[in-house]
């Protein structure tokens, strides 16, 4: 009813408005000029509209870029992440020198050369000269560009062998991550999703001896100073891994894998005490302390308080829960994450150990009496459906 209203309340406005713009019509003098051919007087006040239409379009990115400069990227916190924000910074401020150039000149010349009766419009049907200035100055400048970031690029593509870098897998599935650490090898086993199955939840191949020593996680820890060579898989659709702070992206394909490498040079502790985090972490903090008196007021669960980590996001829209879809990135000394990493079980402790499960399980069902095994296998039988019928209403979701 209160939306009913309220386009009742505007279309009657809307019909106010209308009568009252004819009322004016009528008031108008017999000898007023009526034609809807612009004159002289229209000319020259849309010439010093244009005028103050380009000096409002200055002040406002004057005010947003000191207002809201504190909002650009933190510092990068990757080798390559320099050398990206600087692309980036060069390209604004190409963008920016020739949008002030160009918008300038184009209120600017609309101004001087508004229609006035007394001048006649000059017209030039082509003038090569100025077609290969304006043709040939953007041609060298995105050049120029595009080398730069070939070169950028290139960094993080290419990996170099001889550093020695650290192979680690990141796999993505509805709707979270998993990281796969290679073992001492240095190799990170086969896998397929058609050996999912249990445990195996990233479908790592039994058979392959280089997989025994592979460390499965779901929190990924990275050395600082230290190359990381990361290879990419999805289980089910289109993902993207979305690292913001070390300034890298690469779209997650199904039935296929992609890489791409960088070194992290800030640890997480360094990160939370930097300037910039440690006014953004008041600040969260300050918003949520407000919003906790709320809660509390209406009896309601409060919110923690805020504390900077790094996380790898999903930058694609892969389904309903996408926007939840992260893992926590901890990069620290390579002393501490080796004494973290060695207490993380390897890929063939855990298979060793489900298979030792599935062992004592038969052993127990081989000594029950028939009836007793038999109305066990009922119950299995109805979870495993139970179980089926949750996975199908997830993956339809």
């Amino acid at each position: 009813m209160t939306v009913f209203l309220v386009i009742i309340v505007l279309a009657l406005l809307a019909v106010t408005g209308w009568q009252i713009s004819k009322i004016f019509e009528l008031s108008k003098r017999p000898d007023a000029d009526t034609s809807q051919v612009a004159n002289d007087k229209d000319n020259k006040l849309n010439g010093i509209l244009m005028l103050a239409f380009v000096i409002f379009i200055y002040v406002i990115s004057i005010f947003c870029f000191w207002e809201y400069g504190r909002f650009y990227l933190p510092e990068a916190a990757s080798e390559h992440g320099s050398e990206y924000d600087t692309l980036m910074f060069v390209s604004i401020a190409l963008i920016m020198v020739v949008q002030v150039i160009t918008q300038g000149l184009l209120h600017f010349f609309a101004y001087k050369y508004k229609g006035e009766k007394t001048k006649k419009a000059l017209f030039y049907a082509d003038n090569d000269k100025l077609e290969f200035i304006w043709t040939i100055i953007p041609v060298i400048v995105l050049a120029g560009l595009i080398i730069y970031g070939l070169f950028t690029w290139s960094d993080i593509m290419n990996v170099n062998t001889e550093e020695d870098p650290m192979v680690v897998e990141v796999y993505a599935y509805q709707f979270a991550w998993r990281a796969r650490y290679a073992g001492e090898d240095n190799t990170l086993g086969k896998a397929n999703v058609r050996f999912i199955e249990g445990v195996n939840q990233l479908g790592v191949d039994e058979s392959d001896s280089y997989g025994k020593d592979d460390k499965i996680v779901t929190e990924l820890h990275l050395p600082v100073n230290k190359p990381v060579l990361f290879k990419f898989r999805s289980q089910d659709v289109l993902h993207s891994a979305y690292f913001p702070f070390f300034r890298a992206q690469m779209n997650v394909v199904p039935g296929m894998i992609t890489q791409f490498s960088f070194t992290p040079t800030i640890t997480s502790e360094e990160m939370r005490q930097s300037e910039y985090m440690v006014d953004k972490v008041k600040s969260v903090n300050e918003v949520r302390n407000e919003r906790n008196q709320e809660l509390a007021a209406q009896g309601e669960p409060t919110l923690d308080s805020y504390e900077f980590d790094y996380f790898l996001l999903c930058n694609k829209i892969c389904g309903q829960a996408h926007y939840n879809m992260q893992m926590k990135i901890v990069v620290e000394s390579e002393e501490d994450f080796n004494a973290w990493l060695e207490e993380q079980p390897t890929f063939g402790s855990v298979m060793a150990d489900q298979n030792k499960d599935a062992g004592q399980t038969e052993d127990k069902g081989g000594s029950e009496d028939p009836a007793s095994k038999e109305e066990g296998e009922d119950s299995t039988n109805e979870q495993s459906q139970e179980s089926e019928a949750v996975a199908v209403v997830e993956n339809n979701n």
